[in-house]
């Protein structure tokens, strides 16, 4: 029980460092921005926040439960990753864990939102901030698809919860954006004082992340693949 609380502890961490990241966050903003210039409230903004944010956290349930639950629900998928995710989680920690340092490069991103795409979210107004949350969702960028292909996923495999941890994570994407959708509707000028604040807190947090994905790799490599604590 101890260890599952660790690791919705962890997707939460993990949800919160995805948001806070370079390229999710600037998008957020713009996404929130462009659909809350057109509502005239407070309020109204920061319920366009909250509809983009929902987007997005039922995206990522959708998506992580579907990948959960396919590769469980196939009987030769299941034995191999009972036997094996061990052993597999070790490298792919590292691996991701280099990623977030930077000893590893990507070069992709997100597609954005076409010319076409804005008109039609712009017809829908309001409504079209959940649109947007979820088109956004899938537009991975680098980081984002290491913490969640590489990171998230295999944490929710191998404690079998397809809902509960890709749900935690999902939420805790959205945290961060609510913040912005209030400082959009109360001040523009707040948004960037507050987001000059979190660019440095994220290297830190990102760079710390990576260190301690990459030790607990290590531990992982050592005690599943070379017996080294058995």
């Amino acid at each position: 029980m101890a260890e599952f609380l660790l690791a919705v502890a962890s997707a939460f961490w993990l949800g919160i460092l995805t948001s806070i990241s370079p390229c999710p966050l600037a998008t957020n903003i713009a996404a929130i921005s462009f659909v809350g210039q057109r509502v005239g409230s407070p309020f109204r903004v920061f319920l366009t926040g909250l509809l983009y944010t929902t987007g997005r956290t039922l995206t990522y349930l959708v998506l992580g439960t579907l990948l959960v639950a396919s590769l469980l629900s196939t009987p030769s998928a299941s034995h191999l990753l009972q036997k094996y995710m061990n052993k597999v989680l070790g490298p792919i920690l590292i691996l991701v864990g280099m990623i977030l340092v930077e000893l590893i490069q990507l070069n992709f991103s997100g597609s954005g939102v076409s010319e076409k795409m804005q008109k039609r979210v712009k017809a829908l107004g309001m409504c079209g901030a959940l649109l947007l949350g979820v088109i956004f969702a899938l537009s991975f960028c680098p980081t984002s698809a290491a913490l969640f292909f590489g990171a998230l996923i295999p944490m929710a495999l191998r404690h079998e919860s397809g809902v509960i941890i890709p749900s935690v994570y999902g939420v805790a994407t959205g945290l961060p954006v609510l913040v912005f959708a209030v400082l959009i509707a109360f001040g523009a000028k707040w948004v960037g004082q507050a987001y000059n604040k979190l660019v440095p807190f994220e290297q830190w947090a990102r760079r710390i992340t990576g260190v301690i994905f990459i030790a607990v790799g290590i531990y992982y490599c050592l005690a599943h693949i070379f017996g080294v604590f058995g």
